[in-house]
């Protein structure tokens, strides 16, 4: 919808860093993971495809988001904050005690989260949930669902993608974060799936597979999803793990670490940032 991709390339660009940041402030979180979402979540934020209020964040015909990989939370939550549901002051406290910003995303404290997840495999279905309410109300929001590449390993994930095409859902967008890599190893290591577009169009979705870091690709799919009247749509997207951080791209060590200080500082001057 936005031709100005420059836009959505600098809005990622600042979500990475500060992500990176409330990530070595809290001492734990999931880098990879998110630096991997950060372009998916940054078109679809700041690209003008959302109807989404933050003054408001529970009005009835808002488009749901649901962060199936629900650990990579800390990007999502960046974006929340460049759109201004949340404070960045707010996302420096993220994984703290006294905090509403968890480790995983909590639908009833944090604004703009519409769905708690964490257990891997159970997002895609909630979203389906979702979706169908919206359509047996006749609502006309959109779902998006964000799902991790490791989490396909879970069966729940294949049934309900069948769900979604037996129901119609034809509101929903499956956008899967496709880095090649999971907190044991590579994919095809740990559990070998095949070709996954194919696999997804069996269970009747219709299907793109995209550069997940091109900003226009990005675009272009989700054009064609919001075009889709007859069936979910499913998005291929593949990424790098950290991208965007030379040390922790395609590094599977960097799926659960917190940068040092260190480490940030390297970091955020590869990203065009500072502490």
């Amino acid at each position: 919808m936005n031709s100005n991709h420059t836009d959505t390339v600098s809005m990622a660009n600042q979500m990475r860093q500060l992500c990176l940041k409330a990530i070595s402030r809290a001492g734990s979180g999931h880098p990879g993971g998110s630096l991997s979402l950060a372009d998916l979540l940054a078109v679809l934020y700041f690209g003008g495809y959302l109807n989404i209020r933050p003054e408001d964040p529970r009005f009835k015909d808002r488009d749901r988001v649901v962060l199936s990989k629900g650990h990579a939370c800390p990007i999502l939550y960046s974006a929340l904050a460049l759109k201004g549901f949340i404070s960045v002051d707010d996302l420096m406290t993220l994984r703290q005690s006294t905090s509403f910003l968890q480790g995983h995303p909590d639908m009833k404290h944090t604004p703009g989260i519409d769905m708690s997840t964490g257990s891997l495999g159970q997002g895609i279905s909630a979203a389906c949930g979702i979706a169908l309410g919206l359509k047996r109300q006749g609502i006309k929001a959109h779902v998006w669902a964000f799902l991790g590449d490791g989490e396909l390993d879970e069966g729940e994930v294949w049934e309900a993608l069948s769900f979604a095409s037996a129901y119609g859902l034809s509101n929903l967008t499956v956008v899967l974060d496709w880095n090649g890599l999971q907190i044991d190893g590579p994919n095809k290591e740990v559990m070998n799936l095949g070709n996954v577009k194919e696999r997804f169009e069996v269970c009747g979705l219709e299907c793109v597979e995209i550069d997940g870091h091109d900003h226009e690709a990005i675009a272009a799919a989700y054009d064609r999803a919001l075009s889709c009247h007859t069936s979910p749509f499913g998005i291929i997207a593949r990424t790098v793990k950290g991208k965007g951080v030379s040390f922790m791209e395609n590094q599977v060590g960097w799926h659960g670490k917190a940068p040092d200080a260190q480490c940030l500082e390297k970091a955020l001057c590869e990203l065009g940032g500072r502490l």
